[in-house]
């Protein structure tokens, strides 16, 4: 095997990154998973066929269900009296490679991918920091050879010299979680102006549970739709008659404005009369324009969003959603270009696509617009009298009302019990814009048993108990005594002062219940904002109650259910590889071994309470499990998906087994059935 030293590894890191290396990162500190390069495309083409890698634009978060397959910033513009159209995405049934036609932009070289966070306990925290979670890639298209190599990007011979900054926005809070904003600082890199300039996105959005859909190729695209909403700027995909009701969800592609020189450009600007945005569409590969002076005609024009474009039907469609025009870009001048990627439940009605439908896409789409905004109430570019929240004499964009951080949780899972622990955290947040400790109280939410076979899992939670202040018009008025203890408690490896403990009981062993703990604020009536709550996401733990780990003994023997377990559980999915038997009352480390009736071995299990699953690797988690690391068992139990070490499903049948305590060499038998 040929070996590196560390340095030659950092050479050629280094090396990579000079010659504007292809990187690509995820978000994914909210309920949309969205995929960034730092080559002007976003997606991941590739997660029709690899659903276990990173999501593309996937909502709920972890649900399988995408709404994107790629999509790339256009710009097109007259230079020298010659149209040019740079394009970061084009139809192409594989996606972005280096070099390829349509994909124009490259890797800025020297420019390292950047992470970073507003929130203070991040490892990335920032102070330049906006958002959550922020990516920050710069790419251009002057180049047209591929830095570091000799390949041409083919057919990129008429570049703009355009230098892009690309700052990806995303949050964590409920009313937030569902978008990601891409602000685009465009600078002319050129020694020439741009003239009527237009800038806008190509994307391909495509509705599909990649994790139940077998479609590939041109059956993976053909079963959706689209629309333009003209009051909010957006178009949208939905999926018309594919995975249904794995999918009942949008995806929009949102224009929220463009800025020069401090000029807000948008429709709704009384001051920028001239902007338009457009909103366009064609069937793949079949009526896509081919070269810039197609590509800079459909950036500038509007495609038939009317009754009888037929869009009610299912069919393989791209988009395009452009604005402008800017009516000149001098050398060493930017411009900001502002898109946001939305997601949002579609309401159930016949037909899919109505009014009443896209009630919560609205809404979603609100909140992304609102959110940009910022203190631009009346959207006129202009800091008026009443709209400077902060008060620092500047129009600030990217202003959210920001709820209570949520309290730190601690969930221990124990026979039949659930016991959640919290902090004090959240009650000393001070709100940024009306300046006042506004903390109101704690909510616990909990899911059903059977709602994680449902790809929205974190919807299904309602709400369990809720505690808040007394002597006001918000909330409960139930104060905190039920749950609040004398002092605080701590334990061996978590020095967190925990203030806060409740214990639910009659938990069915085995299942998997999503637990939420989240803080909430009163609002402020004075301005119109209703209570804030904090993310759903951050403190979403899934608990299996179940027995503690422990000796094994006469009165403490090992067991397993369902026993006996009858062609399928109710927890059971719908494959072979997605069944689940547990074994409980096991010590902390344990050896299970299962025998047929003549003694073969069949299975042997590795039980370990401190790792993750308690060491058990069936394909049920896979598919159900969620992220191990917001993950609590009970030690004592262990899950098998009844098969045998070479994954062969077992007959019906009586079957032995034996637990070796790992610690002690103690060993203990019993038997169970599978009724097929």
């Amino acid at each position: 095997m040929m070996k590196f030293s560390f340095s030659f590894l950092l050479l050629l890191f280094f090396f990579g990154i000079a010659h504007g290396q292809f990187q690509e990162k995820t978000i994914s500190i909210g309920n949309i998973g969205l995929n960034i390069t730092n080559a002007g495309a976003i997606g991941r083409p590739n997660v029709r066929n690899d659903p276990q890698g990173p999501p593309s634009m996937e909502y709920p978060l972890n649900s399988g269900v995408e709404h994107l397959f790629e999509a790339g910033l256009w710009i097109g513009a007259i230079k020298n009296g010659q149209i040019a159209v740079s394009t970061g995405a084009v139809d192409d049934a594989s996606g972005y490679a280096v070099g390829k036609a349509g994909y124009e932009f490259s890797p800025l070289p020297g420019s390292p991918f950047i992470t970073r966070s507003s929130l203070t306990g991040s490892e990335v925290f920032s102070t330049a920091a906006r958002s959550h979670q922020e990516y920050v890639v710069n790419f251009t298209d002057e180049f047209t050879i591929v830095p570091g190599s000799n390949q041409p990007i083919n057919n990129h011979l008429t570049p703009l010299n355009a230098r892009v900054r690309l700052e990806t926005y995303a949050w964590n809070f409920p009313f937030a979680d569902y978008f990601t904003i891409l602000n685009y600082t465009i600078t002319n890199n050129d020694n020439v102006a741009w003239d009527s300039v237009y800038l806008g996105m190509w994307s391909d959005l495509v509705v599909r549970n990649v994790n139940v859909t077998n479609d590939r190729g041109g059956a993976f695209f053909n079963k959706g739709s689209l629309g333009f909403d003209d009051t909010l700027s957006a178009m949208y995909a939905y999926d018309v008659i594919g995975d249904r009701p794995f999918t009942n969800s949008y995806g929009a592609l949102q224009f929220l404005g463009i800025v020069q020189n401090g000029q807000y450009i948008h429709p709704n600007n009384p001051n920028t009369p001239f902007a338009r945005v457009n909103g366009n569409y064609w069937l793949y590969n079949v009526a896509a324009p081919t070269n810039d002076l197609q590509r800079y005609d459909r950036m500038k024009t509007r495609g038939n969003f009317g009754p009888s474009a037929g869009l009610n039907t299912p069919g393989n469609r791209v988009q395009l959603i452009s604005a402008g025009p800017v009516a000149r870009v001098e050398p060493g001048q930017s411009v900001t270009f502002v898109m946001a990627a939305v997601c949002a439940p579609q309401l159930d009605d016949t037909p899919l696509d109505t009014y009443f439908a896209r009630t919560q896409l609205r809404a979603n789409l609100g909140w992304a617009k609102r959110t940009f905004v910022g203190e631009d109430a009346n959207e006129n570019g202009v800091l008026d009298p009443g709209e400077d929240l902060n008060n620092n004499g500047v129009l600030d964009r990217y202003i959210l009302p920001e709820p209570p951080p949520p309290p730190k949780a601690r969930f221990e899972a124990q026979n039949n019990k659930v016991v959640i622990y919290w902090n004090r955290l959240s009650e000393d947040a001070i709100d940024p814009i009306t300046k006042v400790k506004d903390f109101e109280g704690y909510r616990i939410y909990r899911t059903k048993p059977g709602d994680d076979l449902s790809p929205n899992f974190l919807s299904r939670a309602s709400l369990l108990a809720q505690w808040d202040k007394p002597g006001n018009a918000v909330g409960f008025n139930n104060g905190f005594n039920a749950v609040r203890l004398n002092s605080p408690v701590t334990f061996s490896e978590d020095t967190t002062e925990y203030w806060y403990k409740y214990e639910v009981g009659d938990v069915l062993n085995g299942w998997q219940y999503l637990y939420i703990l989240t803080a909430f604020d009163e609002g402020d009536p004075a301005i119109g904002l209703e209570p804030l709550e904090s993310s759903r996401i951050q403190n979403a733990f899934r608990i299996y109650a179940g027995t503690e780990a422990g000796e094994m003994s006469k009165d403490r023997k090992p067991g397993v259910y369902p026993n006996p377990y009858r062609l399928s559980a109710a927890w059971d999915g719908t494959t072979s590889r997605s069944k689940k038997m547990v074994f409980y009352n096991l010590p902390a480390r344990a050896e299970i071994r299962i025998y047929t009736v003549s003694g073969d071995i069949v299975a042997t299990l590795l039980h370990d309470a401190g790792s993750n699953f308690n060491g058990s690797t069936i394909g049920w988690y896979n598919s159900f499990g969620g992220n191990p690391s917001q993950t609590t068992m009970a030690g004592g139990e262990h899950a098998w998906d009844l098969l045998s070490d070479d994954k062969q499903n077992l007959a019906s049948g009586l079957y032995l087994f034996s637990v070796k305590d790992l610690r002690t060499n103690d060993v203990q038998t019993g038997k169970f059935a599978i009724i097929k």
